[in-house]
């Protein structure tokens, strides 16, 4: 695993282990260690990453949204750390390429079952803090969960833009004016800052990994201005 293969998802999951036998046997499926008489494969390591990726889930959820009720945080804990999400994440980082399966677990198509990429990807963040402790699982993990945060964004939010053009135009103002007033990061993980303007007014600002998520974030502020619920 510490070939080309074990490099590249080390890169896209934005960490290099001091052991590479962390991430092999993070890899490793019951069915090819039954087949080759190995004690080492993922169930352990995935056991341990659900409990790491849940405490730092939390503690991420609690000081982004210091406002939000305990409710509220459980059902967004709950759809961060769902089976679906993390299979999401695992295609993401092309994780089903690198597992090590047996015969009959590679033909049913065991590279590419979500409960199976989701185990994978638990057990991932199981050999980070094996290999790294938490200092090391933390930031793989808020990565995890940035990125799936602003998929759900876009997936389950309203359109906030769409909403904030037509209270404007309801008001015969002009449109919203998005200006970009930072840009920061390296390319592989940037960040945009916008102001949303309306009528030479700041009305929202937001931040995001692209310019449209950005935008939205800060369409939703000046929606939550103009029309409070």
């Amino acid at each position: 695993m510490a070939g080309l293969f074990g490099r590249e998802l080390e890169e896209r999951l934005g960490y290099r282990f001091e052991n590479p036998f962390h991430l092999e046997k993070a890899l490793t499926h019951r069915s090819y260690a039954n087949e080759r008489g190995l004690e080492a494969h993922y169930e352990r390591l995935e056991f341990l990453g659900d409990a790491v990726l849940g405490l730092v889930t939390a503690e991420w959820l609690y000081l982004r949204y210091p406002k939000q009720p305990e409710g509220e945080l459980s059902r967004l804990k709950s759809s961060l750390v769902s089976a679906r999400s993390l299979a999401t994440y695992a295609r993401r980082l092309e994780v089903g390429r690198h597992l090590r399966l047996g015969v009959g677990e590679e033909r049913s198509g065991g590279r590419s079952k979500a409960s199976l990429l989701a185990d994978s990807q638990e057990a991932v963040f199981g050999a980070v803090f094996v290999d790294g402790g938490m200092t090391a699982a933390r930031p793989v993990i808020i990565r995890f969960l940035e990125a799936l945060t602003e998929e759900l964004e876009r997936r389950q939010e309203q359109d906030f833009k769409t909403i904030l053009q037509e209270l404007t135009q309801a008001r015969g103002w002009d449109l919203p004016d998005y200006r970009l007033v930072e840009e920061s990061g390296p390319d592989h993980d940037k960040r945009f800052r916008l102001e949303c303007h309306i009528r030479g007014e700041l009305m929202g600002v937001g931040v995001g990994k692209s310019k449209k998520v950005a935008q939205q974030v800060a369409a939703r502020a000046a929606v939550a201005r103009l029309a409070p619920p």
